[in-house]
């Protein structure tokens, strides 16, 4: 299926990319995060990252569709 993948903060800058379009086998975020990781070298999914589809806060178990926008959000500190 035919997905959109957008990468925020640290996640964008390793990747070099604010989004990719990619056709996917993924049947939810935890694998397609793991696809793109195969990607990019250095990505890293973090215990307090976050996933939303389609603009909207999931989980990663959550399944996804074709046309899916995905979002990946690494931690995040400030101040």
């Amino acid at each position: 299926m035919e997905l959109s993948i957008s990468y925020f903060a640290l996640y964008r800058e390793v990747t070099g990319s604010d989004t990719e379009a990619v056709s996917s086998e993924a049947s939810n975020p935890a694998e397609l995060f793991a696809e793109c990781q195969a990607r990019h070298p250095g990505l890293e999914r973090f215990e307090a990252s976050l996933v939303a589809v389609n603009d909207e806060m999931v989980n990663w178990e959550t399944p996804l569709s074709g046309g899916d926008r995905v979002l990946f959000f690494p931690p995040v500190a400030g101040g």
